[in-house]
């Protein structure tokens, strides 16, 4: 007996080691109690990360230290979406009705910040923010006249031009977006772009092959029936593989249609077999996915058909970097680094 309760312990130990078990979670300490929605993971060294009162941090040594700031005139400023590009350049998206909405820049590393563009859409609101490189972008927003609304850049912000709303499709009754973790909004290689929504119905995802010009949009199972349900964040990984995560944000314990997955790009979703609670963002961490809510991480290594939980951490936002480092943010300043 005794000899196979040690093979059973060794096959056990096996099976963990080459599942890639042993992600660990590091509280670090930002500074301050903004509440954070936005982070950018650059590498397993550099992160940014933004949140309410127009409040900024950067670290460039593993979080061991964070420079965390308040960018100058914009106190009353939510940056719900930071994207980074290495240790100096960055882009910050305020989200709010109307002109709450804004996109600033810094080039030196969050000395200095230069505000680029405002929502001049009375009844706008935008979301999330993402880049394809360094000069070439597009910002989200919900619907404004029955359209979701897209701005893009082709000079690294110098110049946002409105997209005609003749290339999207239109959004259903009170169907809208997310502003939850800058994850709502992906871009992928050189030139797709996808959205995720809720509201209406079910969750949809929204995808764009020329760089937001004109999309199609596919129906997920994820629960979307009221305003506070529905899709809040995609992701994805090489090939046709990706998630979308959700759920109801005034009912994070409750589980249900959470989680959807596809391995076709995209053209049809299917509920994943064990799914967690109400998650705001999802990432993939090299060898699985991690999401993030208000009732803790969760990771799945099957492609997003279960998952099990990582903490009981309250987190809105997660990244990775390639090596499989990444950071949760979420209230009061609360960042965690994950590494392995």
């Amino acid at each position: 007996m005794r000899a196979n309760w040690l093979v059973a312990v060794a096959w056990a130990a096996l099976v963990m080691a080459a599942r890639g078990q042993g992600l660990l979670g590091e509280k670090q300490s930002l500074g301050s109690d903004a509440g954070l929605r936005g982070v950018s993971v650059v590498s397993g060294q550099i992160a940014w990360v933004s949140g309410t009162g127009g409040t900024v941090g950067r670290t460039t040594d593993g979080g061991t230290t964070w420079q965390t700031r308040v960018v100058p005139g914009a106190e009353k400023l939510d940056f719900r979406d930071v994207e980074a590009f290495g240790e100096r350049v960055a882009y910050l998206l305020a989200a709010g009705p109307g002109d709450a909405s804004r996109i600033f820049k810094t080039t030196d590393g969050g000395a200095t910040w230069l505000q680029q563009v405002v929502n001049r859409e009375a009844k706008g609101f935008w979301d999330a923010i993402a880049f394809w490189d360094e000069r070439h972008g597009l910002v989200f927003g919900d619907p404004v006249d029955g359209r979701f609304q897209i701005l893009t850049t082709e000079d690294g912000g110098a110049n946002w031009k409105a997209v005609d709303a003749g290339g999207m499709p239109g959004a259903l009754p009170k169907e809208g977006a997310f502003a939850a973790s800058g994850t709502c909004l992906m871009t992928r290689g050189t030139r797709e772009a996808w959205f995720v929504t809720g509201g209406s119905g079910k969750g949809r995802v929204f995808h764009s092959v020329d760089r937001g010009r004109t999309w199609t949009v596919a129906e997920t199972p994820v629960a979307a029936g009221n305003e506070s349900s529905g899709i809040f964040s995609i992701g994805w990984v090489k090939g046709g593989s990706g998630v979308v995560v959700g759920g109801d944000y005034r009912r994070p314990n409750e589980l249900g249609a959470t989680v959807a997955r596809t391995g076709d790009g995209g053209r049809t979703w299917t509920l994943a077999g064990k799914p967690p609670p109400f998650c705001s963002g999802v990432a993939w961490a090299k060898d699985r996915w991690i999401a993030v809510g208000t009732a803790g991480a969760h990771e799945s290594m099957d492609g997003g058909e279960t998952w099990r939980r990582l903490d009981m951490g309250n987190h809105n936002a997660v990244g990775f970097a390639e090596d499989g480092t990444g950071w949760a943010v979420g209230p009061k300043g609360s960042v965690t680094r994950y590494s392995r």
